[in-house]
Order: C-alpha cells, then structure tokens, then sequence
C-alpha cells in the first residue's frame, strides 16, 4: 500500500510539473522531446532518482533569472544519467554545468546509517566504493543522450577537488548520500551561490545528512553564514534552498 501511495504521489507530482514546463516551453514539439530524452536516459542509464526529483530542478534552471550569472553544479553522478538530463536543461538556459564526483563512487567512511525517513532500511548501502561510475563511462552516457559540450567533470574526492573552485554558482544539485560529503560541499560551494541561488538535495530522506542540514554551529562555523530556511527539511526526500539576496 505504501508503494502505491508513492507511485499515486510522483504521477500526481510529475503531472503538476509538466503543467509548469509548458509555461516555461511554449511550444508543444520541443516539450515532447524534451520528455522523450529523458525518457530514453532513464531507459538506458541506470538512474537511482524519481523523475519529479530531476524534472524539479530542470524547472529550476529553466526559470532562472537569464540576467543573473553563475554555472550550475551537480555533485554526484553516478553512471551519468541525472547528469545527462541536467545538461539538457542548462543547454537550453545558456548556462555551463560543472561536475564534480570522484569517479570512483563513494568514499571510504564509518558512518553508521540505519533507516530513511521514508522508513526503508539504508544499512549498508553506503560503503566505499559504492555507487560507482567512470569518468570515460559517465562522458560516454552525455555524450550520446544529454549535452556533452556544456558540461566540465572536476574529477577527484571533494575535499580534494572544492576548494579550489571559484566560480559563482547559480544553482546547485547535491547527490552525495554521505553526512561528510554533505558538508564539504556545503562548505565549499554554498558561499560561491550568488544571492537568489538555489540548491537541492537529493538526500533529504537520510537521518545524518538531515543533522547536517539542521546545524546551526556546523553553519556559522565551517560555512561562515547563518543557517538558511530549508524546504521540505526532515519530511521530503528532495530539499531546496533559496540563498537569501543581499
């Protein structure tokens, strides 16, 4: 019953968003293939993400102010295919997507998960090494579904890779799974969003990224800032932030 809740739910959510794409889309053809290419991603990339989750930050950079700079991010790729359709998207708002995963899947780590706040089991399912994509693979999977020439791949571990990175972010997509990586791209990367900035993350369902997010000291002393009004914190898998402007 539980899972036909969730199926009902996504439908009913996917069918609102589409609703906003047209008001973003006008024309019907480019609509229609825009689903199309998703749809052939989510056919032949194995793509751990509902629909609604990507389609939402689509939207997202879709209806980005056009006069506001900034690239868009993604952290956490996988096998590609979340990155392929994103690349879609930012293809069509003019804008760059740098990725940033190590390519090796997850880091090695002693952190102790038990359930989802949607109350499915993640006990041992974030070890090292998991949820691992190649670079070559991942390219390979842009290059032949998504957008291959608006995409940069920073390979490498993110304390490693983030903190050289300088370039001002519009919107952001995190995928990390990991309270750690959590906080090193909260760290790194929340103060290059520029005012009015957005980020989401996908790991709004794990208890330990959840305390992250939730950490007032983690805030004001590893990020420099004030906690931020946070949607959807503790009660929806799919979070977002919107930066306050100066």
């Amino acid at each position: 019953m539980t899972r036909v809740k969730e199926t009902l739910s996504e439908l009913l959510l996917l069918s609102k968003l589409q609703v906003r794409l047209a008001s973003l889309v006008a024309s019907n053809s480019q609509r229609q293939m825009l689903i199309k290419r998703l749809r052939m991603i989510s056919k032949h990339v194995p793509c751990p993400h509902n629909e609604s989750e990507i389609l939402s930050f689509g939207l997202e950079i879709l209806s980005f102010p056009k006069d506001k700079e900034g690239c868009v991010v993604e952290a956490g790729s996988y096998k590609g295919g979340s990155t392929a359709k994103f690349s879609i998207f930012t293809k069509l708002a003019n804008k760059k997507l740098i990725v940033f995963d190590s390519f090796e899947g997850l880091p090695e780590n002693v952190e102790n998960h038990d359930k989802s706040i949607l109350g499915h089991s993640i006990r041992e399912l974030f070890v090292g090494g998991e949820f691992c994509g190649s670079l070559e693979e991942v390219k390979n999977n842009v290059r032949r579904y998504g957008e291959f020439d608006v995409c940069t791949f920073i390979k490498g571990w993110f304390e490693d890779t983030m903190p050289a990175f300088s370039m001002k972010i519009a919107l952001l997509y995190l995928d990390v799974d990991l309270a750690s990586s959590t906080k090193t791209c909260l760290k790194f990367l929340y103060p290059l969003i520029i005012p009015g900035g957005v980020i989401y993350s996908q790991d709004g369902d794990i208890p330990l990224v959840i305390e992250v997010f939730d950490d007032d000291e983690f805030w004001e002393k590893e990020v420099g800032l004030r906690k931020p009004s946070i949607e959807g914190l503790g009660k929806k898998k799919l979070i977002r932030i919107v930066k306050d402007t100066e």
